[in-house]
């Protein structure tokens, strides 16, 4: 069973947290073991990994908040707090209550003498094997605040590309998704409207507003039809694209998009330069950081790179030899790795090409919506000019005639 207790040390200091015990009395035995005087202990009610699993999706750990725990983290520890006493700070701090459970957790796990990079291995779906080999790397090496403060730096990173990324392309989406409502509101309940005027008049229309006509005729009748039809057709191309095959050529696709697969491809390549080199300033061995970096850079294109450049290295190779043959690693990257394993300073060089990615994809990102303008109002420009020229134009011409 589980208890939440509040309790007093020698020293008059305050403690709180939740304790593995089989009965209120054995859990007393173990705090007064531990040096401390019981204040209130309450039972906890298990969760079952259902309710864990629920409270994981309705709740989720953003991208942000795992950048605010590690942040929170390098400056506690940097300030010569424990780690158990920076973890309770920290869970008193997170308003999200699934990771302030895992945090909990965790300071539970070090009480009883597991190490840090083991708790955080027990929560898979908040840290990444990248995080957990820095962490783990660090314990051993016994500069476990370095290794904080490099995923600190490396969480806030990832998190500032993931955001240009969305921001980016936040505009076009919204453009085209209101496009598409007003088409449908459009063809659903204004064309037939409009088209009645024929109707009425029995008069001789062409044959592309008939085609529209009867198009706003079976939207009018069947729009709950159709509705569901998108979003069967959504929800199809979202399976698929979760879908091992699926996933495989979404990634290989949304690089060949013209404009915005440049801003995918940049964020890969920063993403996977940033990364290695954190691992590789860590003292993690080139073959596991490649391993693990083809696990993070979220894309199974390069991911399959990566792998291939960490067999290479295995057998005695180099990876910038499988870059350099690789459509998806721009010459200049291979070279610049080349150089870097040559006079033996990857990591500086790795940094350099993360950087340099980095700033493309700003550049990109700010850009974006000035490049994709012309475009979208091109496309939104087509649109008008067919219903005017199939539909307008007939009635303008009837009612002169009359």
């Amino acid at each position: 069973m589980k208890f939440f207790f509040q309790a007093k040390s020698l020293l008059g200091e305050m403690r709180e947290g939740h304790i593995e015990a089989t009965s209120k009395d054995a859990a007393v035995a173990i705090l007064q073991g531990k040096g401390l005087v019981p204040i209130s202990i309450k039972q906890q009610e298990e969760v079952s990994e259902f309710m864990k699993s629920l409270q994981h999706i309705w709740e989720g750990i953003s991208l942000r908040e795992v950048s605010v725990f590690f942040r929170q983290m390098a400056t506690l520890i940097g300030a010569k707090v424990s780690i158990i006493a920076s973890l309770r700070a920290v869970a008193d701090q997170t308003e999200n209550t699934f990771l302030r459970t895992i945090i909990w957790n965790m300071v539970d796990d070090l009480e009883d003498g597991m190490p840090f990079s083991e708790s955080m291995a027990k929560n898979p779906e908040v840290f990444e094997p990248l995080s957990i080999s820095m962490i783990r790397a660090g314990e051993l090496s016994g500069n476990l605040e370095r290794s904080i403060t490099f995923l600190a730096d490396n969480a806030e990173k990832n998190y500032d590309l993931n955001s240009k990324i969305k921001g980016a392309l936040f505009y076009p989406a919204f453009v085209l998704s209101a496009s598409l409502i007003i088409g449908f509101v459009v063809f659903t309940v204004v064309l037939p409207k409009l088209t009645a005027v024929f109707k009425d008049f029995k008069a001789e229309i062409p044959w592309y507003t008939k085609v529209l006509m009867n198009i706003g005729d079976f939207m009018s009748q069947y729009w709950w039809l159709v509705l569901i039809f998108i979003i069967m057709i959504g929800i199809g191309i979202v399976y698929y694209i979760r879908s091992e095959d699926g996933k495989k050529e979404w990634d290989v696709l949304k690089m060949k998009i013209p404009v915005v697969g440049n801003i995918f491809k940049y964020v890969y390549l920063a993403r996977f330069s940033e990364n290695l080199a954190v691992l590789l300033t860590g003292g993690i061995p080139i073959v596991r950081a490649l391993t693990i970096v083809s696990s993070v850079v979220n894309s199974t294109a390069y991911e399959s790179v990566i792998l291939r450049a960490a067999d290479e290295v295995k057998k005695g190779g180099t990876m910038s030899s499988v870059f350099a043959r690789s459509p998806h690693f721009p010459p200049i990257v291979s070279q610049m790795i080349r150089i870097g394993e040559d006079s033996g300073k990857i990591s500086e060089v790795l940094q350099n090409v993360a950087v340099f990615y980095g700033k493309e994809t700003d550049c990109i990102a700010r850009n974006l919506s000035t490049m994709l303008e012309p475009i979208l109002i091109s496309l939104l420009g087509i649109g008008v000019a067919v219903l005017v020229f199939s539909i307008l134009l007939p009635i303008y011409n009837l009612s002169s005639m009359m």
